[in-house]
């Protein structure tokens, strides 16, 4: 079962996910002010790639900013992808 953790540093963090113990993917994030961040990173290592893992990582990403009232600025290529294939996540688009 994967896990998802969230690190922060208050300039930069990044949303880390696990599969037993091991780290399979990150997405890495900058702040923007104190109110918008920018992804600029998905990644997922190749043994965990087809498991939706990268997805689940901006999801994460969609679900800590609508909880924290704050914008993305998705700079990232998957990343943005996912804002413009998915318009349910618009609301927190930057």
């Amino acid at each position: 079962m994967a896990e998802i953790k969230r690190e922060d540093n208050g300039k930069k963090g990044r949303f880390i996910i696990d599969e037993d113990g091991e780290v399979a993917g990150e997405m890495t994030y900058t702040w923007a002010g104190k109110t918008k961040f920018i992804i600029d990173h998905t990644g997922v290592e190749d043994k965990f790639e087809g498991k939706g893992f990268a997805k689940q990582l901006v999801m994460a990403g969609v679900d800590f900013a609508r909880k924290n009232d704050v914008k993305i600025i998705p700079l990232c290529p998957y990343a943005k992808s996912r804002f413009d294939r998915d318009r349910s996540i618009g609301d927190v688009l930057a």
